[in-house]
């Protein structure tokens, strides 16, 4: 009996950890299923949404006769984004044309007369021509600094370097930082701050954005050799002195 009720209770524990490890795995498959679905979905439903936006206020200005969803039983997707493609590399050959220069100059005069309009124009086009230029720095390094206090660090993407009265008003080099927030990079603050107190970074930009949108769970490989790895280039918190250490010296100065 004593024989019969041990292996009871061995069997209902095998059959036990059987159903834990089963569950485990199952719990590790729908884990791993999430991983892998879910950036594909997202991915699939994002570009979706941007093609039916883009073809939603494109393609009602393609005429009938050549409009193929004319002809087709169903809309053909991503239409209105070819045409909008085609449209900007047309405008951007016709610029490099004598006549093209000639409408580009008449409608930057135009547009930079008129009072409320000249002032949206003239940013947005300096905005992306910093952007776009070749020779620009903007979002090209990343950097980490101490924000929002001494010891909290935060990081960020150079814009370029100061310039103006901010620059003029401050003895230090000054650099444009842009911090984004998470988990959303497109909204953030401007900082202003001295070139000594950035530790630039090796990652890349697209590194850094991921790091940011994930909220710091997908962190790049640190690039550096095994050598430099060991060198710490921001030094740690000072001790701080008690104020019995600090006695001796306040009486010795007296």
């Amino acid at each position: 009996m004593a024989k019969r009720g041990k292996q009871g209770r061995r069997n209902r524990g095998e059959k036990h950890q059987h159903r834990v490890g089963l569950s485990a795995r199952l719990r590790g498959y729908f884990l791993t299923g999430i991983l892998v679905a879910a950036p594909i979905s997202i991915t699939l439903f994002l570009t979706w949404q941007l093609l039916g936006f883009v073809d939603a206020r494109i393609t009602p200005f393609i005429p009938a006769a050549y409009n193929p969803n004319t002809y087709l039983p169903f809309a053909v997707p991503g239409l209105g984004l070819i045409v909008l493609i085609v449209f900007i590399t047309f405008v951007g050959a016709l610029t490099t044309l004598f006549v093209g220069r000639t409408l580009l100059a008449i409608s930057d005069s135009l547009l930079h007369r008129m009072p409320v309009v000249r002032s949206i124009y003239g940013a947005t086009k300096q905005i992306f021509e910093t952007i776009l230029a070749q020779k620009s720095t903007a979002f090209r390094q990343v950097v980490m600094f101490e924000y929002p206090r001494r010891g909290c660090w935060a990081m960020g993407f150079v814009t370029g370097v100061t310039k103006g009265e901010i620059q003029n008003l401050t003895e230090e080099e000054m650099v444009n930082v842009f911090l984004p927030t998470t988990p959303n990079p497109t909204s953030g603050y401007l900082l202003f701050l001295p070139r000594r107190e950035l530790v630039p970074l090796k990652m890349s930009v697209e590194e850094g954005a991921k790091m940011i949108i994930s909220g710091g769970i997908v962190a790049p490989p640190d690039p550096r050799q095994e050598e430099e790895r060991k060198i710490p280039k921001i030094p740690g918190p000072k001790p701080a002195v008690s104020r019995a250490d600090r006695q001796p010296e306040k009486l010795a100065g007296e």
